[in-house]
């Protein structure tokens, strides 16, 4: 699944608000008991691993020069949430990346 979110910062400010915020990505998944493991392999790139409730999701942040682009490994018995997951990541993404 992709979910891209436009913006209008500099690459710069992107990574320095991802960087930031990362922590900030576990309490957006519902129940508050979330664990979220970030990894940057390249500048423009974050990798995610979220485990929570003994499901496992990864994905990945690519950042763009004027969007970023959210995309997730979702599985197959999940497709169906999918609608309500790509809202939920336009969303908190877009809190990410709001100045604070």
């Amino acid at each position: 699944m992709r979910v891209p979110i436009a913006h209008q910062l500099p690459k710069e400010e992107v990574r320095r608000r991802l960087r930031e915020r990362s922590h900030e990505i576990a309490s957006f998944v519902p129940g508050g008991m979330a664990d979220v493991k970030t990894d940057w392999p390249h500048e423009d790139r974050m990798d995610l691993s979220v485990r929570a409730m003994g499901q496992g999701i990864d994905g990945r942040v690519l950042i763009e020069d004027h969007e970023v682009v959210f995309e997730v490994d979702l599985p197959p018995a999940l497709s169906f949430v999918e609608p309500m997951i790509a809202g939920a990541i336009r969303d908190k993404g877009r809190k990410l990346l709001a100045p604070k």
